[in-house]
């Protein structure tokens, strides 16, 4: 008579480091713009209900870390890229018309956009009717785009979200383009 012993092997629980680093190329993914907000909020969900290592696999899969000599290239050429930008805006700031900043005790933010409701109405096919929306915070002001069609600029480079900006940076709202100034 022979006996047969079944063996299960559950795989083991997952460590929080495990969770962790999962969770952190999220949050890089989101940072660097690969993710969207709810992207984001859903695999983050699914990571901290994640059972098996092969789940934290799927949801990272797209998210790879570039190595170290990738994350120099990219880093030169952002930096050549941003050298370029700065060359750029160099030979147009003092041709752009200057938008001044709100005062800094304005109770509301400043809206900007082809809606006349709008604190800052711009009559261009580019715009949107609700583009973008500068305001102080904590001390820095804080250019943010309202999901804009053809998007929201500061220094060459669109932006995602929100940005901090400063007295004499570029900012574009579609294709119409303005030096920001305090005076």
């Amino acid at each position: 008579m022979t006996s047969s012993f079944e063996h299960h092997t559950y795989p083991a629980r997952l460590s929080d480091a495990e969770r962790d680093r999962a969770l952190k190329v999220l949050r890089d993914g989101v940072a660097l713009g690969r993710l969207s907000h709810d992207t984001f909020v859903r695999r983050m969900e699914l990571a901290l209900t994640a059972r098996r290592p092969e789940e934290l696999d799927r949801l990272t899969a797209d998210l790879h870390q570039e190595n170290r000599w990738s994350r120099a290239l990219f880093g030169t050429v952002g930096a050549v890229s941003g050298f370029t930008v700065r060359l750029r805006r160099a030979w147009t700031v003092e041709r752009l018309p200057k938008l001044l900043l709100p005062p800094v005790a304005a109770p509301y933010p400043l809206r900007i956009g082809r809606d006349p409701v709008n604190g800052l109405r711009l009559s261009h096919d580019t715009v949107s009717r609700v583009h973008a929306e500068l305001s102080r915070q904590g001390g820095v002001w804080v250019l943010r785009d309202l999901g804009s069609t053809n998007g929201t600029t500061v220094n060459g480079r669109r932006v995602i979200g929100a940005a901090v900006v400063q007295d004499g940076d570029q900012v574009a709202f579609g294709r119409m383009s303005f030096r920001l100034s305090a005076d």
